[in-house]
């Protein structure tokens, strides 16, 4: 199990800093959120000076479009001499349609096809044949001298897929080459939800789940400042209708109903409150470094082939 920094909030003026102690720490990779900055950005300023993958995590897909994905992909893959990952995810519906601005429907659907769309283009690139990707959802059918990089000495770079309901993660399964667990999955949601989702998928595409990499949940808390920031994001993701379906599997559905009643009310600040000691254990491992390490290869070590954490280093 590779074991990988996540950054959420990557600041491009210090997110060099933090890639060098990354590396220095001993991890796999390096993997930057898309919240506050532009992953792609932050990315650009590491790649090529460190001995890490890189990758995003997650970018937010329908916040863009395949064509535009596929060239800061590819770039970014020049960049870093082929150690760069594509981590995508569809965000949620009110931030696509009201924060971006950009059109929302069958997200699991509308995915398969952007991912299938970006392999069109990274391959009209590779072997010159005309582009034509038709789908319901994208079109690209142009692709002229002038706008076409060629082949990438080091291929397309894989692509990972984010996901929580079974109709994504079954896609990630079909059409990716690995899947990020959302923060928001507990030991019980990966292994009684997640995982026979991915199988179905990878047995559309008559693929095995082993060949699949999976990077598994990363909720990690050192320190009480760590604690109380957990059980902050452990409640703004509870309190998404589109999440509650992993806390109706624990019986926890009622502390979804009062968080959302909360954040309809921009109480933010009382919601981690209502996040109980069981509630953060079953998503988050508490510890020593040394102590997270240990309990998350022991949750997820037969199943996971990396994990990425803010505070989790190697060694």
């Amino acid at each position: 199990m590779k074991v990988d920094r996540l950054v959420i909030e990557p600041d491009p003026r210090t997110v060099l800093d933090a890639a060098r102690e990354t590396a220095a720490a001993g991890c796999d990779g390096f993997w930057v959120a898309e919240t506050k900055h532009d992953p792609f950005v932050a990315l650009s300023r590491v790649a090529g000076t460190v001995d890490l993958d890189l990758g995003t995590a997650i970018a937010v897909a329908f916040a863009r479009n395949p064509m535009t994905v596929a060239v800061q992909a590819n770039d970014l893959q020049l960049l870093s001499g082929g150690r760069f990952q594509l981590g995508l995810g569809s965000q949620v519906e009110p931030h696509v349609t009201k924060r971006f601005g950009m059109p929302w429907s069958h997200p699991a659907a509308r995915m398969r096809e952007f991912v299938l769309a970006v392999r069109a283009i990274w391959h009209s690139w590779a072997t010159g044949e005309r582009l034509r990707f038709r789908g319901e959802f994208y079109a690209h059918t142009l692709m002229t001298p002038f706008f076409d990089p060629g082949p990438n000495p080091h291929g397309a770079p894989p692509v990972w897929l984010a996901g929580v309901g079974a109709l994504m993660t079954e896609v990630a399964g079909e059409v990716a080459d690995g899947f990020l667990c959302h923060d928001f999955t507990t030991e019980r949601y990966l292994r009684e939800v997640t995982l026979p989702a991915l199988s179905r998928g990878r047995a559309r595409a008559g693929k095995p789940l082993a060949g699949l990499g999976i990077s598994g949940p990363s909720l990690v808390a050192c320190t009480d400042e760590d604690v109380a920031a957990v059980r902050r994001r452990i409640a703004f993701y509870g309190s998404t209708p589109s999440y509650r379906k992993v806390l109706d599997l624990h019986g926890w559905g009622d502390l979804h109903e009062e968080l959302h009643r909360l954040s309809r009310r921009s109480r933010w600040d009382d919601m981690a409150g209502l996040v109980t000691d069981e509630v953060l254990h079953a998503f988050a491992v508490v510890g020593t470094p040394a102590e997270a390490r240990a309990e998350l290869t022991r949750r997820y070590g037969d199943v996971v082939t990396r994990v990425a954490a803010p505070v989790l280093r190697a060694g």
